[in-house]
């Protein structure tokens, strides 16, 4: 039985924390003893605690990578569980605790977004590849861009393993047509969402102009936006100057994103400045909902070109309302895409396979790989 800790710095439910609790659900309990350490009242507690895994939660560990208190206080807590791995997610301070005690570590980089000049050249790369290379046995990427990040800035390609995200797949339900009502999308509209937060670098603003552009041409389909974030109001005030109203809908924060994923036929990703492997759009691969998608960071990872969507260039309003209307009005490719989606997402991207992977981490590096 190999012991092991997942680490967490986050107090709440963000994209790493989904992926620690789809890995919770699926490792073989026969093969490895998994308990997590998060900080005092996460978010992430009661959903893990309901899986009957074991929980330890720390002061000074929220939202912060270092943190010289959570150090020492990680250290006493290794002392104490004695696992063979600690698998950090976003804490420095774990990896340090975990080599302090001489444990094997694993570190998954779940974002993706251009290294800074001060960590990509000169004493800075050397001094982050230096400290990075010494901290973490091995190094799971969750996109091929998150990899070029990491080496980018001094890190060891061959400490990398690239694992794209997995998830579980979503039910399709019978009730499609009242959802769809209840999201105001009218019998003979296509709807097409945006799942994202609603900050910036997630490309809201050319999500708005696409359905300006599509309106203008004549095509009916509902824009929805689910999430919030800081460019809320100025998402509102574009889509009333361009009087959208009727066309572009803000449904806020969801708990649950599968009424809307049911009731969606596209999924839209505008993202131009961080986005790793969007669960989101493996959860709408997974009903088979083709997707229009920038080609940055993750994405081309996911979405491959007239397979399961159409790549656009970032900040590129036209050419998404371009490919969004190629899916809309072209019924047989619609169907096709789709098809192939489904397909994708089970041979690729189901949960299984993820946390399949991640145990291959694991054992490889009890045996000395």
């Amino acid at each position: 039985m190999i012991k092991v800790v997942e680490v967490s710095s986050d107090s709440n439910i963000g994209g790493a924390g989904k992926c620690i609790i789809t890995f919770l659900k699926y490792f073989d309990r026969s093969r490895f003893d998994v308990s997590v350490v998060l900080p005092e009242n996460s978010l992430l507690l009661p959903e893990i605690k309901q899986l009957g895994i074991k929980t330890y939660e720390l002061g000074r560990l929220a939202e912060k990578s270092l943190d010289a208190g959570a150090i020492w206080s990680l250290r006493r807590l290794l002392r104490q569980i004695k696992p063979d791995i600690v698998h950090t997610h976003a804490s420095m301070s774990a990896r340090i605790a975990a080599k302090l005690c001489g444990i094997k570590t694993v570190y998954t980089r779940h974002s993706v977004f251009e290294p800074s000049r001060r960590l990509s050249q000169g004493v800075g790369r050397c001094i982050n590849g230096f400290v990075n290379n010494h901290t973490a046995d091995r190094i799971i990427a969750v996109a091929e861009a998150a990899k070029y990040n990491l080496t980018a800035t001094g890190i060891r390609e061959d400490k990398i393993d690239v694992i794209l995200n997995g998830v579980e797949a979503l039910t399709p339900l019978e009730n499609r047509d009242e959802i769809r009502r209840s999201f105001g999308i009218e019998p003979n509209e296509a709807a097409v969402a945006i799942i994202a937060r609603v900050t910036a670098v997630k490309g809201h603003e050319y999500f708005v102009k696409a359905a300006k552009i599509l309106k203008d041409r004549g095509i009916r389909a509902k824009f929805l936006i689910a999430g919030t974030g800081d460019e809320e109001e100025n998402v509102r005030r574009q889509i009333s100057e361009l009087e959208l109203e009727d066309t572009v809908k803000m449904l806020g924060f969801l708990s649950d994103v599968e009424p809307l994923m049911n009731a969606m036929d596209i999924q839209a990703n505008c993202s131009y400045g961080t986005e790793a492997t969007s669960l989101s759009l493996l959860q709408g691969m997974s009903l088979g909902k083709p997707a229009v998608v920038t080609e940055f960071g993750g994405n081309p990872g996911v979405i491959q070109n007239g397979a399961n969507g159409f790549l656009t260039p970032i900040k590129d309003a036209e050419a998404m309302a371009d490919a969004l209307e190629r899916l809309i009005t072209d019924d047989m490719l619609y169907e096709r895409i789709s098809r192939t989606s489904r397909e994708m997402y089970n041979e690729s991207f189901t949960a299984e396979a993820n946390t399949s992977a991640i145990e291959k981490v694991y054992l490889e590096l009890m045996s000395g790989k």
